[in-house]
């Protein structure tokens, strides 16, 4: 596989999916790209868009004769498309995933993997608010990572994953799944059950306050709308899949908030300063390294 261009199979056909499509394309990553999508409204908006993939409706069809398998699918959907086509898969065939929750796509998937295949689990650091096919594009994955998770000296279809995901644009680092999940729970998972809670107390409102703060949203409350609209059915599942550690930040962010209640409600403006300069070191840090822009 290393020496030509491999047969991919995505399955699913979101934002996720339908980026890896169109990157594949645009990059020349593969040599062909079959698609699959549950969902036949799915598929036939891919159609009409013209997606660049060979679509089938048949998903064991799909992945036959891949030599990768993407599977961009709610994290809580994946085992059951596993057990779909894990015997259709060919022997050396390399099975990934894009699920933001790693612990619990492994203990779900790899039960299932026949001893000729090979899983690499793996998650994009890339999306946007918006779903579907005609949601995705082709340089999603530019400049971001692309975590995959094992040891990549002990397994071989980890470089060859890695070295796809580098065709199309990411950068990719190779961690172990507790640490992914600790991480991505501070830095994505948290702040989207922020952004959910904030924007459903504005939904709970009364009628003419509701109104107002919709029409008088500042950036602030409007960057909380933009995550709080992010797939609803793929944000359920990540947080029934990595509660463990969703809670675990969620507690010490409780902790850190009733510390700010007491010192508003105390007047401590020095404890407000301090915070607020600690946290305007971290936006400075992420803009230094290149992951926001002013």
């Amino acid at each position: 596989m290393a020496d030509k261009l491999p047969n991919v199979a995505v399955i699913g056909l979101g934002l996720i999916g339908s980026s890896i499509i169109c990157a594949t394309q645009y990059f020349g990553a593969a040599a062909t790209v079959t698609g699959f999508d549950a969902s036949k409204e799915v598929l036939l908006e891919a159609e009409k868009i013209g997606l660049p993939v060979n679509l089938v409706d048949d998903i064991r069809a799909a992945v036959r004769d891949a030599d990768i398998i993407f599977l961009a699918v709610p994290v809580g959907a994946m085992a059951g498309v596993v057990k779909k086509i894990i015997s259709n898969l060919k022997p050396g065939a390399i099975l990934t995933d894009t699920g933001s929750t790693k612990r619990s796509v492994i203990d779900d998937i790899n039960p299932l993997v026949l001893p000729h295949i090979s899983f690499v689990p793996g998650h994009p650091l890339a999306g946007t608010e918006f779903s579907g096919p005609s949601a995705g594009f082709p340089t999603l994955f530019k400049n971001h990572y692309w975590l995959l998770i094992g040891d990549e000296k002990a397994n071989s279809a980890i470089s060859v994953i890695k070295r796809f995901c580098e065709k199309l644009g990411s950068m990719v680092e190779v961690m172990d799944a507790n640490y992914h999940d600790k991480v991505l729970a501070i830095t994505s998972h948290l702040p989207h059950l922020i952004a959910f809670t904030i924007v459903g107390t504005a939904s709970d409102l009364e009628h003419d306050l509701k109104n107002d703060v919709i029409r008088f949203s500042a950036s602030g409350f409007r960057d909380f709308t933009r995550i709080a609209a992010s797939d609803p059915t793929m944000w359920r599942d990540v947080f029934l899949n990595n509660d463990e550690a969703v809670l675990e930040m969620l507690e010490r962010f409780t902790e850190d908030l009733a510390f700010l209640q007491k010192a508003i409600n105390q007047r401590e403006g020095d404890k407000l300063l301090n915070l607020f300069k600690r946290t305007g070191e971290i936006r400075r840090s992420i803009i230094d390294i290149g992951f926001a822009k002013e």
